[in-house]
């Protein structure tokens, strides 16, 4: 009986190790199986790695710019007290000055106003005047200086009136003088205005004194103002003058007109002529005889003058001189056309043309 429980005994425990062996042979299995577990175990810790790395780095990061910021503002409180230091040097450089100025002035004023000269009281002290700082200092002001000041104000005042005078009375001045008078160009002054002021033209005033009406005038200069009559007179010849240049003018024009119309119509003739050369005439050359120069020099400025206007010309020497010829022309017709062009032609300004057989 005793055997068969040690028996039973023994075979209860060898079922339980296979039990707990196969146990672990399914756990093994199961993890080999589903690898999943340990990599969430590496990422748990890498993460947590990660985060303590990355809160050390911003920590260290803060620490950097804080301490930049204290060196920054370290480095502006000094320069504040730098200028500080500056600015109170300054003041107190101009605070000295200041003293020893009002110093001086006060030594001035006290000697040359020393009551000791006036009551012969040399044993009275008087006290010096010792500006504080900062404050400012007023000069006393002498009976000789505030006189001296009196004086020059009540000339300036004088000075002042004089010339509102003549400016007053210059403006009054509208009619032109009863007789001639010299004026005395000022600054300012020019022959438009002082035309106005004297109530006169400014032809009439240049004519009186012999300038241009745009003359510029000089300070110093003086300009006679005619009187009425001869302001009258001046006015006149003015007019007659300026009448005859119109006169001349249209005289001018007219005659400018006459002649390029007489040398349009020439030009149109000679045109026509050569058009209608006969065949009598065309056996021969004609040309048109300008000038017989005496010497060729002389014929050469001829032959400038006509070439310039647009003319064929030659020179051949005869007997008589050098003679200059405008041309040739195939018949006479065209050649008397020719001549009477020549003739009406002011550029060459000629009369005496005349008709030449070559």
């Amino acid at each position: 009986m005793s055997f068969s429980r040690q028996a039973l005994l023994g075979i209860g425990m060898v079922v339980g190790g296979i039990v707990m062996l196969s146990a672990m042979v399914q756990q093994l299995g199961v993890s080999d199986d589903n690898p999943s577990l340990t990599p969430a175990i590496v990422d748990k810790s890498s993460a947590e790695t990660a985060s303590s790395s990355s809160l050390t780095t911003d920590v260290d990061t803060e620490k950097r710019l804080l301490a930049l910021k204290q060196k920054e503002r370290a480095a502006r409180v000094a320069e504040q007290e730098r200028r500080a230091e500056l600015f109170s040097e300054e003041q107190a450089s101009a605070e000295t000055q200041a003293l020893a100025k009002a110093r001086n002035e006060n030594q001035q004023y006290s000697v040359n106003d020393d009551p000791t000269e006036e009551t012969g009281q040399s044993d009275v002290t008087y006290p010096k005047l010792q500006p504080r700082a900062g404050s400012t200092v007023s000069t006393p002001v002498s009976s000789t200086n505030k006189a001296n000041d009196d004086s020059q104000k009540a000339e300036q005042k004088k000075d002042k009136k004089q010339v509102e005078e003549k400016a007053a009375s210059k403006e009054v001045k509208k009619s032109p003088p009863k007789a001639p008078i010299d004026y005395t160009i000022e600054s300012g002054d020019g022959l438009l205005k002082l035309a106005h002021q004297y109530n006169v033209s400014v032809a009439v005033l240049a004519q009186a004194n012999n300038i241009e009406p745009s003359a510029t005038l000089q300070i110093g200069q003086v300009l006679t103002v005619p009187s009425r009559k001869q302001i009258e007179r001046l006015e006149r010849e003015a007019t007659a003058a300026e009448k005859k240049r119109d006169e001349k003018r249209k005289k001018e024009e007219a005659l400018a007109k006459k002649s390029v119309e007489a040398k349009n119509e020439a030009q149109n003739k000679l045109g026509a002529a050569r058009k209608e050369v006969k065949e009598t005439d065309a056996k021969g050359s004609f040309g048109v005889q300008v000038a017989l120069a005496t010497n060729q020099a002389s014929a050469d400025e001829v032959v400038k003058k006509f070439k310039a206007a647009g003319y064929q010309v030659k020179t051949s020497q005869t007997t008589r001189g050098v003679r200059v010829v405008v041309g040739p022309e195939r018949g006479k017709i065209a050649a008397l056309a020719l001549k009477d062009k020549v003739n009406s032609d002011p550029d060459v300004n000629t009369t005496s043309a005349w008709v030449l057989y070559w």
